[in-house]
């Protein structure tokens, strides 16, 4: 199973489309959203050409393909809107013999745990900033920003495949890998 695994749109049309280009270039199996879909939020600027609304009608063609935790902007609303699912804290993705525990960053994260029973990679989106860290008994991941890196972090998404994740800018680059 390939998986695209992406955050942070933050409703902006011009890097939605280039996400969406991504996708069809990539052709996962399932896309998985770590939140933050449609709204920028108080503490970020507008990103470039935010338009929820064109957001909305650019992922649905791809709605059957995609899985999706909340983030912390993302709302009861957006689920009125949005053609799937958005509005669970946690998810898990079972990798081969690992599992991988989704969410968004906000309610658990490095700095509190989730429950970790069995869980091998700790994947979240929110901070904005491509990451990969090793710790005591797990891999700590995060794919970066769709639309608002930070930290001199570049437009990203990954791809899980076969055990391997690999960050990639929105260009197609590849620019980390790692192996579980």
């Amino acid at each position: 199973m390939k998986y695209l695994v992406a955050s942070d749109i933050h409703g902006s049309a011009y890097y939605c489309r280039e996400l969406c280009a991504a996708i069809e270039r990539e052709n996962p199996d399932r896309i998985f959203f770590l939140g933050d879909v449609l709204y920028h939020g108080p503490r970020n600027d507008l990103p470039k050409d935010y338009a929820p609304k064109e957001v909305i009608a650019m992922l649905a063609p791809f709605a059957d393909r995609i899985l999706s935790v909340r983030g912390n902007c993302d709302t009861e609303v957006d689920q009125m809107v949005l053609p799937f699912p958005v509005m669970a804290d946690t998810a898990y993705i079972q990798c081969g013999d690992k599992l991988v525990l989704a969410t968004h960053g906000h309610i658990w994260n490095t700095d509190k745990l989730p429950p970790m029973g069995g869980v091998s990679v700790l994947l979240y989106g929110h901070t904005h900033i491509p990451a990969c860290v090793e710790h005591d008994g797990y891999v700590y991941m995060n794919p970066g920003s769709v639309s608002i890196p930070k930290e001199g972090s570049s437009h990203s998404y990954m791809i899980l495949e076969d055990g391997v994740f690999s960050w990639r800018e929105l260009s197609g680059e590849e620019y980390k890998k790692y192996e579980l």
